[in-house]
């Protein structure tokens, strides 16, 4: 199979190895001739990154950068990020990174040319439409993991620096024009990190499917998705020079994020309070959660992951998909506890109300509660 092509489904994406050195291309497609790149601070003197701004220089574009990202960014990283854009004279974003500079670049993006508070702007509702659609900047998104596929989303997560609270803010330009999807980026990521992102997408993929909600395009991808993430993660964490593995990891990640249209569920309204209170890794800890919520949920999926379970090729139906699950965790070294991860049950209360308040929440298919969720939190602790 040859693993270069172009596609437009959600946006256009430029997906094959070695197609980052079509970044000047990408960048003059969304109209964009003096861009900033926002990425996160590990990734900012790594080769892939200063390869990146060379070309970028070459093309005479500027090798602007901007890497006061935070693993869970918040509010503090973007009022910075938009100084630097502003005092720069940019015209547009190249989001480069995992998901923290994936999101942090698209929300530099998008508050530039805005007059009221990021928070006016959470996903609620119809607040989106409060903002000035034509004074959003331009997003060319370049993804280095494969995990959160926030380079196809139109919302990024911001936490709040006074109330450790994540927020999910939207608007439907905050798709990137352009996504360049080179597998080669991903090569270098440390074994741990292959797993945490990869579960990342897997976890999108398993809350999408388990949605209520109707969406059998969503449903689709998601069901592909969880394919492409069970046969191609063990062969990326055994080898990160897979490049085949890395291409489908890629995939995969996409896959998920457009598919969790559909919505996510209490993986997610899990995940969110714990990576803001005590700044876990997202894709680890959802992969954390993932157990206990499938038990919880069980009765409600069982016969469509009975149905999914023959596709995947895991054999005993529901029940076989859920004790594959544990054992896909293990595989990675994945903790069976949050505590392993520095979560502590005195925080449970407060957790808990955090988790409630969370739109992730609205696509479980058992109703939340601060029942069910204080008992999930103790199950998973």
């Amino acid at each position: 199979m040859e693993y270069v092509n172009n596609w437009s489904y959600p946006t256009a994406i430029r997906f094959g190895a070695g197609r980052i050195a079509e970044i000047a291309e990408a960048c003059a497609a969304a109209g964009i001739k003096k861009p900033l790149l926002v990425t996160d601070k590990g990734l900012a003197s790594m080769e892939i990154t200063t390869g990146t701004l060379e070309l970028l220089e070459k093309a005479g574009l500027g090798r602007a950068i901007f890497a006061e990202v935070d693993a869970n960014p918040s509010e503090t990283n973007l009022d910075a990020g938009l100084a630097v854009y502003r005092d720069g004279g940019h015209d547009g974003v190249i989001a480069f990174g995992g998901g923290s500079g994936l999101d942090l670049g698209k929300m530099v993006a998008f508050m530039a040319g805005q007059t009221r508070p990021v928070w006016d702007f959470e996903d609620v509702g119809d607040w989106w439409i409060r903002a000035d659609a034509d004074a959003i900047a331009p997003i060319v998104a370049v993804p280095t993991t494969a995990g959160t596929g926030s380079e196809v989303g139109r919302a990024s997560v911001v936490t709040n620096s006074e109330t450790h609270v994540k927020k999910i803010i939207f608007h439907p330009k905050v798709l990137p024009s352009v996504v360049i999807a080179d597998p080669e980026l991903t090569v270098g990521m440390p074994k741990h990190i292959t797993a945490g992102t990869g579960l990342d997408a897997f976890a999108h993929c398993v809350e999408a499917y388990s949605s209520p909600f109707f969406h059998p395009m969503s449903q689709g991808i998601a069901l592909e998705g969880m394919r492409l993430v069970i046969e191609n993660l063990p062969r990326a964490y055994a080898d990160g020079t897979d490049i085949e593995a890395r291409a489908n990891m890629m995939a995969a990640a996409a896959m998920g994020a457009t598919a969790f249209q559909k919505g996510l569920g209490a993986i997610h309204a899990m995940s969110h309070p714990v990576g803001a209170v005590f700044n876990t890794h997202h894709g680890t800890t959802n992969a954390v959660c993932m157990p206990a919520v499938l038990d919880l949920n069980a009765d409600m999926i069982r016969d469509r992951f009975t149905r999914a379970a023959g596709y995947l090729g895991i054999d005993g139906g529901y029940d076989g998909f859920r004790a594959f699950v544990q054992q896909f965790n293990d595989s990675f070294a994945i903790p069976h506890k949050l505590s392993q991860l520095g979560v502590t049950p005195d925080r449970i209360d407060v957790l808990v109300d955090m988790a409630l308040q969370d739109p992730s929440c609205g696509g479980n298919p058992v109703p939340l509660t601060k029942e069910n969720l204080t008992a999930l939190f103790e199950a998973t602790i």
